[in-house]
């Protein structure tokens, strides 16, 4: 993926980077895999606003993709590679043998034309869907499992990978991409290959109006607020809060812990920090 910047004619443009999108093969979507997306704007389904700062942005219409992989044994020819909307990675159109279509996850380097495959008898090869029992140490994997059959939960934004650390017992060993080793079950499926459009880092926004065009609204600092409004508003002059950084409703945001505990920790061998 290459990035590109633009002259400065403006005050936008002056630090704005985008994709060329080089990668993209086409421009128009399978229509039978594409649902409506109904806008929420940070609404739950009470309708209350429990993320704030969302609304407006471009219509959207959801693609819908095959993480669980399941068609083993049937091969699969890659048609297109094609922007979503909706994730940072690519994804990849793939016609079965048997006449069915589906949309996954595009990993770096697969071509038009390519077959993949998935299940037990699939090969090691950029983009085939493997149990973890059969994929070698060592190898960078995407779109992984965490309940078998549940479908890929791990490793699925642009330019992600995890690897396959050790292999014991009924449990594997991967290290996810935040640093943290979690035991995985033997039965779950995992994508060969890191996930493609590794240079969405790399971009830059350039200008708040592409943000609006995402369905970010402008995020208001507490300290720029009223203290009927926000625990760090008010004060004469520029003021930096007075106290710790807490939430508009006063529980602390920086090293309070707000996790519940989970019967999935005790599969972390090594925590991320």
């Amino acid at each position: 993926m290459a990035i590109k910047s633009h002259k400065p004619t403006s005050p936008g443009r002056r630090f704005q980077k985008y994709s060329t999108y080089e990668e993209i093969t086409s421009d128009s979507p399978e229509k039978g895999l594409l649902k409506t997306l109904k806008r929420r704007a940070g609404r739950n389904s009470s309708g209350r606003i429990t993320s704030r700062y969302k609304g407006g942005g471009h219509k959207r219409r959801f693609r819908v993709i095959d993480f669980k992989r399941g068609k083993d044994g049937i091969p699969a020819q890659v048609s297109t590679i094609e922007y979503d909307p909706n994730r940072s990675a690519n994804i990849a159109l793939l016609n079965y043998r048997d006449g069915e279509k589906r949309y996954i996850i595009a990993a770096q380097g697969i071509q038009v034309g390519e077959t993949l495959n998935s299940g037990t008898n699939a090969e090691i090869k950029t983009g085939n869907s493997l149990f973890l029992r059969d994929i070698p140490l060592g190898t960078l994997i995407h779109n992984i499992e965490l309940k078998a059959g549940h479908g890929g939960q791990i490793a699925r934004s642009a330019g992600n990978y995890a690897q396959l650390m050790a292999k014991e017992g009924r449990y594997a060993q991967v290290k996810l991409p935040s640093g943290e080793v979690r035991m995985i079950p033997m039965e779950c499926k995992a994508t060969i290959g890191q996930v493609g459009n590794i240079g969405h880092d790399s971009i830059s926004i350039g200008k708040a109006g592409r943000n609006r065009w995402k369905g970010r609204r402008p995020h208001v600092r507490g300290v720029a607020m009223n203290p009927v409004d926000h625990p760090h508003g008010g004060g004469e002059g520029k003021s930096s809060g007075g106290r710790h950084p807490v939430t508009p409703w006063g529980v602390p945001t920086k090293g309070y812990k707000t996790r519940v505990r989970k019967d999935s920790d005790k599969l972390i061998v090594k925590k991320r920090k």
